[in-house]
Formats: structure tokens, C-alpha cells, sequence
């Protein structure tokens, strides 16, 4: 098996605010994984909450270059088994994870979603993400972009003026991601404005060891609410059933789509809500995603729909959120040239 690493610098839209970080450009990497013809690519952005760079992860993994390209290939799953016992960050193990799911797939001559036995026939749209910003911008991205549904990025002083001002030019569900900025007082104190101004979930508004408090806001918030930065990897998906009425899986947090199938059965087992989410990943990325998207209850897969040009073709998001599955096997990865 030949393995390559490539950095690119992706070009975003608008500037990319959240509570804690701006950005203009999100760097990643896609790793490419090629046997007997085939490729399949996978992709980890940048990270700077987890500290996770680019050049890290390519340290790790040409670390061990020689062993991944003598592995003998049969599964991602035995790949991946393979993968976590080698001192990796769970970011390059995402990249390689979904090469190798992406590998597998075409080397079948089948989607992944084929593989996994689920139906296309039905899956959650993606919300379009609207960052901190003055908020006559937020209206001009949300004018270039109509969409059903809009995640809000918030964790200012003026919170809820803000998406009172944005509801008065959409009639789009509104979700909100205070990426950890309040406390639960004004969580508790937050939901029922937000409900009343159309706001279906509240998104990790504490920050991410605060269980006491989310302990309270279960107890008195009338919004729903899902775990992101408190749910990393698969033990902490029962840490946060206990505490949260879902759970945001990111496929680079928790190691890629093998460790991420097993904490979307888990929560259902425990009886919450399942969303997937991207973190600015070309097309690359958010096409192993889409491979998800009959086994969820909702998604945030606008990464590459927030770039100005991408790297690859696979899955397309029309306007109204169609998704247009790929008719290439794996997850239906094309670098462009």
C-alpha cells in the first residue's frame, strides 16, 4: 500500500468567527492511501483548541510510514485497530481512517452507505453555518446563502438581539452554538427567547467539563441541547447521555467514520440524538460524511459549501440541501488537479 500526505490552504468565503478564534484560510491535510489501482483520500483540518497542525500530523504519520505502506490491507476497521496503537493524535487517524474507508469502498465498487446496508432515501439536511459577526454581515452571508436552516454562531454580549434581528429576514430554523462562551444562568436564561424566536437546539453553550452545570441546564432549559466539545470520543458518548439530549460526533475528534459508527450506535442505544459535524473540510471530508447521513438525526456539513474553491468533487449540496450522492464507489473522492 503507497501512502501520500498533501497540505492545502483553503480559501474561506468570509471570515470564520466563533467565540474564541477568527479565521480567513483553514489549512488540512488529505492523505491518500493507494493498493492494487485504487485510491481512497481522507482529510484533517488544523486545529488550534485541540492543537492539532498540519505539520504534526505529518511527523506522526511519515513517523511510520514504512509500516502503513508493508500493513496488509483487508478492512478499515482492522486498519484502524492497527492505527491507534502507534502513538497517533486522533486527527491523523481520522485522515487515515477515511482514506482507508474511501480505499475499501471503491475497491468493492461500492458506497460506503451500500456497505453499511443504509438508505439514501432519507437523511437530515445540513444547516449553513452564519459566524460571529457585525451584523449586517451576518445578513449579507444569509442573503448569498438562502437556506432551511441556519446554525448561529453566538457568545457576544448581545446574543439574543442578534437572532431576533436575523429572524426578521428568514423564516429558517434557527440553531445556535455558543462553542462553550455562557454559563448555564444564561443558558437557562437564553432558551426560552431563542425558542420563542424559532430556535430548534442550543449547541455545547458551557464549556466542556462544566457537567455541574450542564447538570442544571438539563433540569431547566425548555431547548434541547448537544454536546460538541464535551464529546470527543466513544467513552464520552454515556458521560453525555447523562447530561445532554444529543451528541455533535466530529469524524477528526474522535479518529474518523470507524470509531464514529460505533458512538452513533451507542447513543442510540442510549436513547439521544445523533448529529455529525465538520470542521471546514473540503470536499474531501465532508464527502465521508455524507456516507453517515441515513444513520442521523441532523448535520452540519457546510464545510465545503463555506469555501471559495475546493480541492476534490464527490457529494453536492444543492440549495435547497438536496445531496447528491456521488455514482464513484467508497466515498466518491476525486482530487482535482
Amino acid at each position: 500500500m503507497q501512502i501520500q500526505l498533501k497540505k492545502f490552504t483553503l480559501p474561506l468565503k468570509h471570515t470564520f468567527s466563533i467565540s474564541r478564534e477568527s479565521h480567513d484560510f483553514q489549512d488540512t491535510m488529505i492523505a491518500s492511501l493507494t493498493l492494487n489501482g485504487k485510491t481512497g483520500f481522507g482529510e484533517a483540518t488544523s486545529n488550534p483548541y485541540y492543537k492539532i497542525t498540519i505539520e504534526t500530523m505529518m511527523t506522526e504519520i511519515m513517523a511510520i510510514k514504512s509500516e502503513l505502506e508493508n500493513f496488509k490491507f483487508t478492512t478499515p476497521e482492522i486498519f484502524h485497530a492497527f492505527l491507534i496503537n502507534k502513538g497517533l493524535s486522533n486527527f491523523a487517524i481520522c485522515a487515515l481512517d477515511l482514506a482507508a474507508h474511501d480505499l475499501y469502498g471503491k475497491m468493492l465498487g461500492k458506497s460506503l452507505h451500500e456497505i453499511w446496508s443504509t438508505s439514501t432515501d432519507y437523511y437530515p439536511v445540513t444547516n449553513y453555518t452564519i459566524g460571529i459577526a457585525p451584523i449586517d454581515v451576518m445578513l449579507t452571508k444569509m442573503k448569498e446563502m438562502p437556506w432551511p436552516i441556519y446554525k448561529i454562531k453566538l457568545g457576544t454580549a448581545d446574543d439574543v438581539a442578534i437572532v431576533r434581528e436575523l429572524r426578521n429576514h428568514t423564516d429558517a430554523i434557527f440553531r445556535i452554538d455558543a462553542n462553550c462562551a455562557w454559563t448555564a444562568r444564561e443558558t437557562i436564561y437564553n432558551a426560552p427567547l431563542l425558542k420563542e424566536l424559532g430556535v430548534e437546539f442550543l449547541e455545547q453553550p458551557l464549556k466542556a467539563d462544566d457537567w455541574s452545570g450542564m447538570e442544571e441546564v438539563m433540569h431547566h432549559s425548555v431547548l434541547p441541547v448537544i454536546a460538541d466539545e464535551s464529546c470527543i470520543v466513544e467513552s464520552d458518548v454515556e458521560k453525555c447521555a447523562l447530561h445532554y439530549s444529543g451528541i455533535n460526533i466530529k469524524l477528526t475528534k474522535c479518529g474518523g467514520l470507524t470509531p464514529a459508527l460505533r458512538m452513533i450506535h451507542k447513543a442510540k442505544d442510549l436513547g439521544i440524538k445523533v448529529m455529525v459535524g465538520c470542521m471546514t473540510e473540503s470536499t474531501v471530508g465532508i464527502s465521508a460524511i455524507a456516507q453517515l447521513l441515513p444513520q442521523l438525526d441532523y448535520v452540519d456539513m457546510d464545510g465545503a459549501l463555506l469555501l471559495k474553491s475546493d480541492i476534490a468533487t464527490g457529494v453536492k449540496i444543492e440549495s435547497d440541501g438536496k445531496v447528491i450522492f456521488p455514482e464513484l464507489a467508497g466515498s466518491g473522492i476525486q482530487l482535482l488537479d
